[in-house]
């Protein structure tokens, strides 16, 4: 079957992005048709069970409004609808998961409620319709201008065209810009054409950083849930990376705060000092509960020890991208193995059988994620590229934060970088806080594709800092508000950046719509 479809903007992809810019675009009274490849819209949050990863501001600037409505809202979310103690309902910094990696650790299926209940009002409407299960298969132009994009329904083939005048790309891998032919860049730049200091002395296309099969655990002291062994278990368990003298799946990985050296972790808490993974993308903690309703802390299983890097699955063959997509799920089953039959134990015993694989968290079969954590993405050739020396700490030095005329929102993250597929190379850098420029999620040539996801104008590098859950969601929605403002004034939206006018008065709606244009000058940096 192969049908029709029209709005005023087609948005391709629902995560984080995704729904953003489906939700701006709607609020300024535009018809919205947004695709979605699983059967959950959110993205990294959701469908990929990453917890929230947030700069240390978060809790009183440095994000949309809708985004501070969202994290809101799981807090409510778990105080209307949870039985929690009297300290976690009066806690308004309230930490559903008490994560040590994120202010707000949550279930997925809590945001995927909550961001279904945001969208609701358009989507009961009609004026956004979601269309899951589809992918983009190919597309049509015109010159510098896209007339459709063609998606294909994954389990039955089924196609619909769709036309639109304004295409955004929210894909987590960005899917429509070699089916549109908008110029793009993947994997490492070189110093020559980035004037980078830590990019590579040759570029690489296909040296991208690691993707992660997410899994959700519970933990229950003297029972047995050890999973079958994997069939590529023997494989990782031996395997030694570029990086270090221990297996990858060990207690040891890369210390954040010196790259060069490793550090030591185990699973649960301690009175030693060793780090407890378990604990560090915690979802759910039952010390918030006043009745028994979880067996036990739920954690989402993000680690150094999963992170998949022997090769990527962007811009490579078909049988290689099943392959290394396969790797990566046997990787993770690997670690929850290695978990429950052979990782050392404090107390000189070995293996956590009592570790749980907890499939319905993440709504799966395999208990796996349903879409692979993707940290890096095709990115646009763009109008601006945000390089390394815009956002460094050590070399932007005393000249502190970037300031850009045509910025659309703000971000913070260290410059993180986990390691690629083939120098194997990992940083995480200080840096300033940030703001996304115009000129960044405008192609060089195409006129009416726009990226709102890891897909803008950043390098391999600055990609470290601006893929992360708010800085995502801050492209996604303000991309949206260009894509309807662009149509509403009957203009492109480059003609929105190259005249001061219309710059102005996009930049009016974005802050009349809560969107925060440049940071506190009085924010404390060090």
């Amino acid at each position: 079957m192969h049908r029709e479809k029209r709005a005023d903007v087609i948005v391709l992809g629902g995560g984080l992005g995704g729904c953003m810019a489906s939700l701006a675009a709607a609020k300024m009274g535009l018809n919205v048709i947004l695709t979605e490849e699983t059967d959950w819209i959110g993205g990294q949050l959701t469908s990929q069970g990453v917890p929230l990863d947030e700069h240390p501001w978060i809790e009183q600037f440095g994000c949309t409004a809708t985004y501070r409505e969202f994290r809101n809202k799981v807090r409510e979310y778990y105080k209307t609808n949870y039985p929690l103690t009297d300290a976690a309902k009066k806690d308004d910094f309230l930490n559903p998961g008490n994560a040590w990696v994120s202010r707000l650790s949550h279930e997925p299926k809590v945001a995927l409620k909550v961001l279904e209940d945001m969208l609701a009002p358009y989507v009961n409407s009609g004026r956004i319709q979601i269309c899951y299960h589809y992918k983009p298969d190919s597309a049509s132009t015109v010159g510098d201008f896209v007339t459709s994009v063609t998606v294909r329904h994954l389990s039955k083939g089924d196609k619909i065209t769709l036309f639109g005048k304004y295409f955004i790309d929210a894909t987590e891998v960005g899917d429509v810009l070699p089916l549109a032919n908008v110029e793009y860049v993947t994997g490492a730049e070189s110093k020559e054409t980035t004037g980078e200091p830590h990019a590579l002395e040759q570029e690489d296309p296909l040296d991208m950083q690691s993707i992660t099969y997410v899994f959700a655990v519970d933990y229950l002291e003297g029972k047995d849930y050890t999973i079958e062994k994997p069939e590529q278990y023997e494989f990782w368990k031996q395997f030694i990376p570029s990086y270090s003298t221990y297996p990858l799946l060990s207690w040891y990985a890369v210390n954040s705060e010196d790259t060069s050296t490793l550090k030591e972790f185990t699973l649960l808490p301690n009175d030693q000092d060793i780090p407890s993974l378990f604990t560090y993308r915690r979802a759910l903690a039952v010390d918030h509960l006043s009745d028994a309703i979880y067996e036990g802390d739920v954690s989402l299983i993000n680690w150094p020890q999963n992170d998949y890097f022997l090769g990527a699955i962007v811009d490579v063959s078909e049988e290689v991208r099943k392959k290394n997509l396969h790797g990566a799920k046997q990787l993770s089953l690997s670690l929850l193995y290695w978990l429950q039959t052979e990782a050392p134990r404090l107390d000189g015993g070995k293996g956590y059988p009592g570790l749980r694989l907890r499939k319905d968290v993440l709504g799966t079969e395999d208990g796996l994620a349903k879409y692979p954590y993707i940290r890096e993405s095709r990115r646009i050739k763009a109008v601006y590229t945000i390089t390394e020396t815009d956002v460094n700490k050590q070399f932007r030095g005393e000249k502190g934060i970037l300031q850009y005329k045509d910025s659309i929102g703000v971000g913070s993250y260290h410059l993180d970088l986990h390691h690629t597929v083939h120098s194997n190379r990992t940083f995480y850098l200080p840096s300033y806080p940030y703001e996304i420029p115009l000129g960044a999620v405008l192609p060089t040539r195409v006129r009416n594709v726009l990226p709102a996801c890891k897909n803008i104008g950043t390098t391999q590098i600055t990609n470290g800092c601006y893929r992360v859950h708010p800085t995502e969601w801050n492209i996604g929605e303000s991309v949206g508000y260009l894509a309807a403002y662009a149509i509403l004034n009957n203009i492109s939206a480059h003609d929105v950046r190259e005249n001061q006018d219309h710059l102005l008065s996009y930049q009016g709606m974005l802050k009349q719509n809560g969107i925060q244009l440049h940071w506190p000058e009085d924010i404390d940096l060090a």
